[in-house]
Formats: C-alpha cells, structure tokens, sequence
C-alpha cells in the first residue's frame, strides 16, 4: 500500500445528530407503530437493566434486520459534519465529490493564493523517485509564482477595459485583477495540492465510503482520510459498529484488471475521443427528440387541460417563460418544488466533454447533472497533455513559460513512470490543466440551474465556454426550449426582477442580459 511523507490528514467531527445509531432504529420502528418512537424509549433510559436488555436486544435485531434487508434510509436522517485539512485535490476530485450525496465548502485555489509546500508526497522508497517528485513540485509552484506576477498586466487590460472607470482606482481594484491572474496561474500546479474544507455526509454515506475505499485512483489516500472520519463517527458513537461492514476489495471491483495491468499509452483513446468533440468544449451526442411536444403534454396533465386550450408554444412559454413562471428567476432554485416546473425532468441531453481537473472540480458540484468520469491514471499519456486557458493565449512569454513547465512535468512523470513507480503516486504530479474527458447527462431541470449559473460570465472560463457549447446546441435540436435558456441577469430581465444582475459587486461588467448568445464573448 502506498505510503506518504507528508503531513498525515486531519479530519475533525465537528457536527453530528445525537446517538445516531439509536436513531436509525428509531426511525425504522415508525414504519411499524402507531406513534413516533423518539431516541430516549429506544435507548431505555431510566428503566431497570432487565427492560433495559430486552429494548437493546430488540433495537439491534431491528437495526440487523433493516440494514441487512438494504431498508437503509433509516440512516440518512444522522448528519456528520467534517473538517479536513491536507487532503489533496484529486482525492476530492476522485472520491470525495465524484457522488451526490454531500455537501462540501473549501477553499478555492481561485481567490485563495497556494502556498508552497502544501502538496501531498507519496513515499516513492527510492531516493532517485524522490528528488524528481520534489523537482517537480517545486517547478511547479515556482512557475505558479511566476505566472501569477506576469499574468497581472495582461488580466489587467482585459479587466480595465471592461471597467474604464476603475483604472482610476487601480489600488482598490488590482486586487480583483489578481484574482483573475491566480485563477489561470493555477493550472500549472499539482493535482495533489492540498485543500481545506467542510464535508457534510448523511451517516449512511460514511458507510458508504467505507465500503468503497478501496477504488482508484487515490486509494492509499481515500483509505487514510474514510478511516479518519469513520473512527471520529465510532468515539462519538461506539454502536455504529454493528452497522460497519468491510470494505469491498479493489479486486472485486470492474476497473480492477485495467488499474493493475494498464493496457498502455492512452494515445489512441485521446486521438479518437478529441477528434469526436468537433473542436467543441462540450458536444450533444444524445436527447430525446420528442421533448418539446412532450414537455408540452406533460404541462397539459399538470393542469389538466386539451391542446386546443393550450397550444404547445404556450404550454412551453408557460413553464420556461420567468415572465410567466417566477420561480425560474429566483436564486433560491426551487424548481424541484414546483408543481408545474418539474415536467421539466422529461427532457434529457448528454454531452461529451473535455475539461481540465481544475475546471471540472467544479463542474462536478453540478450533482444532478452526473457524469462518468474516469480512472484518471488510465488516460496517463506519455506525450504532454493540457488545456492552455485564454487569458495565457494573450502574451506570448507567459504561454512560453506555461508551455515549457507542461513539458517538463509530462518528462518527469515519464521518469517516474519509467522507473516503477504506481500510476496512484505518480497522478498526483498532473498539473491541474490535465483533461478529464467524460460524458455527462442531465435533464432539463437540472440543466436549467447548471446553464443558469454557468453561462453567468463570472463562472470559470472552460465551465461558462462548455455551457455556451450545449446551448447553442440544445438550440439546433429543441430551439423553443432554447431561446429560455440564459444565465441569471437573462432570466431575470425576461422576468422583469431587478436588479438583472443578482452579483452585486460581483458584477462582471457586460449587460449580457442585452445580447444573444451568439455574442456571448469573454477572455476573464
């Protein structure tokens, strides 16, 4: 097992239900009585020590009973909540956020300055291997300083040209110009950068990641920092383990036989996957081709009416219209709470994407637009391989200087590979620029919130280009869906709720609610 020399995770519990072992038992009882059973009556307190053993023997058969039989919402209702500090950011890509099912808030590598030093190293046990992950890192974070000095001038033409009238003020502004050079001078640094956050997991997604622990890429390090938080969870709670099973060996899983006998340079799968996308961030590969007659049907059965009583361009302004359905212009999302606006579920896309790892660490928080994301290891090619975001494309000796850091990571990753060291330790060098190339599927109201947020020019760069890529072609296959589809100063304005922009001093400067988005631009 792959070991590290490094600062060990720190995981903290700092939130959690009361006894939430007796209150899954609780919960599950509620099924079978004719009351609510609370905590205390299940635990017994108070009561003589014969009482006491019949009450705990009946909780853990009722607990035995239900977890075995897969009756397992019972454990939902317990919440533990989380700090973590030195976890890297792809065991967080890989693992922590790839699911559902939690919710999170850290620090974020584009307003927060990286430090050097804050990056995870495996023991690579020879002294060679070493010294070339260190070189590495160090290289790295250097050329991240320098980028981040550099990049100022040319994020500052961008951003004083938006805001003529801040150049003014430039000592109150600078600081936001760079933010948006830190934001592109990340891409050069590790996947294994450290991160600090909150994680907030129902009691059963713990056992869940228990149980799962063992998958690649990262598993030495999800093994480490599951154990961490399932142990806090067992000295809050030392009945929760009757519940624990053990984790599920890596060779059982289906990935198994590609992780521990790569079938070799990922080459030909980049060719043909890139050469698929047609020069796009994010391509349509799959809808439904009903969907605008069906999503106008299923407005009809909410309100019970004929189509001669609702013709379908109504019955599709009706529910995407904010001028006639409010809730779409709120930033509250309540879209899954209204009656009307949830036919939007039948509609369905799926895109091919291209993301790097920083980019798409955020696209994953979209978590009803799920996506398959691969076992990033495998897609490992020998050549350099990496997005070059658009602000570095606007001066050549930053690009030079991005373009010669990518080449000698790629040779250093090489030597590393070359001298047998795992896929597991060796992918935490990738630099953040690294592709993730997936598909990913939503329906329609859950695409709505992500194009909602996404097309706002203040989203990351590849997320808001990826998210004007799928409009323009949600707009060829399904156009009256299309033309109801804009980011929050758009809906807002057709909504007539104002302030159109909802950013505040977050404003990005544009009026893009005034144009189309075939004129949709942006370079920061």
């Amino acid at each position: 097992m792959l070991s590290f020399l490094s600062p060990v995770p720190e995981v903290k519990l700092v939130n959690v239900f009361s006894e939430p072992y007796n209150n899954a038992v609780a919960t599950a009882r509620t099924c079978y009585s004719s009351r609510v059973i609370d905590v205390p009556e299940v635990s017994g307190r108070g009561e003589s020590e014969d009482v006491q053993q019949r009450r705990q023997a009946l909780r853990d058969r009722i607990a035995g009973s239900t977890y075995e039989a897969g009756h397992h919402t019972t454990l939902q209702h317990a919440h533990l909540q989380f700090t973590l500090t030195h976890v890297s950011r792809h065991f967080l890509w890989s693992f922590l956020h790839a699911h559902p099912f939690y919710n999170s808030e850290q620090q974020s590598q584009r307003y927060v300055h990286v430090k050097p030093g804050t990056v995870i190293e495996p023991d690579f046990g020879n002294d060679r291997l070493q010294a070339i992950y260190r070189e590495g890192v160090a290289d790295q974070t250097s050329v991240y300083e320098h980028l981040s000095e550099k990049l100022f001038a040319v994020a500052a033409e961008q951003y004083y040209t938006i805001f003529p009238a801040r150049r003014k003020q430039a000592e109150k502004y600078d600081k936001e110009v760079q933010k948006k050079a830190q934001e592109v001078a990340r891409y050069v640094l590790p996947v294994g950068t450290f991160a600090n956050l909150y994680h907030t997991v129902s009691l059963l997604t713990l056992l869940r990641y228990h149980h799962m622990a063992e998958q690649a890429d990262v598993p030495a390090e999800t093994r480490r920092v599951v154990s961490a938080m399932l142990e806090a969870a067992r000295q809050y709670d030392p009945l929760l383990e009757k519940v624990i099973e053990s984790p599920l060996p890596f060779a059982d899983m289906p990935e198994a036989p590609f992780w521990q006998d790569p079938p070799g340079d990922s080459a030909a799968f980049i060719r043909r996957f890139d050469a698929s996308l047609d020069g796009k961030v994010s391509r349509l590969i799959d809808w439904k081709a009903q969907a605008e007659p069906v999503l106008a049907e299923a407005v009809r059965e909410v309100l019970g009416v004929a189509p001669e009583q609702l013709s379908e361009a109504d019955a599709l302004a009706l529910v995407l219209d904010p001028a006639r359905n409010a809730v779409l212009s709120t930033t509250l999302n309540n879209n899954t709470l209204s009656k009307l606006t949830r036919v939007l579920h039948h509609p369905h896309y799926t895109f091919r994407k291209k993301l790097s790892h920083s980019a798409d660490s955020q696209d994953q928080r979209h978590r009803m637009v799920p996506g398959s994301r691969p076992v990033l290891g495998l897609h490992l090619s020998e050549q350099p391989d990496y997005i070059v975001p658009r602000l570095l494309q606007q001066d050549e000796a930053c690009l030079a200087l991005y373009t010669d850091c990518m080449a000698r990571t790629w040779q250093r990753i090489n030597q590393l590979r070359a001298g047998g060291a795992s896929l597991e330790a060796v992918s935490y060098l990738l630099p953040n620029a690294v592709p993730v190339r997936f598909s990913e599927s939503g329906d329609l109201l859950s695409l709505h919130h992500k194009l909602k947020a996404r097309l706002c020019y203040n989203a990351q760069e590849e997320i808001w280009q990826a998210s004007l890529d799928e409009l323009e072609q949600i707009e060829t296959v399904h156009p009256q869906i299309a033309r109801y589809l804009r980011p929050p100063c758009g809906l807002r304005q057709m909504g007539s709720r104002k302030p159109y922009c909802p950013e505040g001093p977050r404003y990005c400067g544009v009026p893009v609610w005034r144009l189309q988005p075939q004129d949709y631009r942006r370079v920061i």
